[in-house]
């Protein structure tokens, strides 16, 4: 039952995303920030950990999941400070936007992009 409700919240994310970029003017850059902050404040609220615990990477894998990540850092930091609230959420997210520049860096060296004109 995890995978059907990993896959079926996931998935839910996904087509909010979809509906967004078709109803709307809004470019995919802006909703992709859009995620993000929206899964930063509804972890601020205490809205965002009850859907992690039920669909776990269903929730954490996409968009809002890095917002969560970064605020939940943020907030387990804080206990130390106001330091320890900026290097929360860096030291929660380092490893995926690590992987995030590598894979990219490998994936421009093996298909050589090429910018548009």
């Amino acid at each position: 039952m995890d995978y059907l409700y990993a896959f079926l919240i996931g998935g839910i994310i996904c087509v909010i995303g979809q509906i967004l970029m078709d109803v709307t003017k809004l470019t995919a850059p802006r909703i992709l920030v859009i995620f993000v902050v929206a899964g930063a404040i509804l972890t601020g609220l205490g809205l965002y950990e009850p859907l992690v615990k039920f669909a776990k990477n269903g929730a954490t894998v996409p968009l809002p999941g890095f917002g969560y990540s970064l605020a939940k850092g943020a907030m387990d930091g804080a206990k130390d400070g106001f330091l320890g609230a900026i290097t929360g959420g860096i030291k929660n997210t380092a490893a995926g936007v690590t992987a995030a520049v590598v894979f990219g860096y490998f994936v421009a060296l093996i298909f050589s992009p090429k910018s548009k004109r």
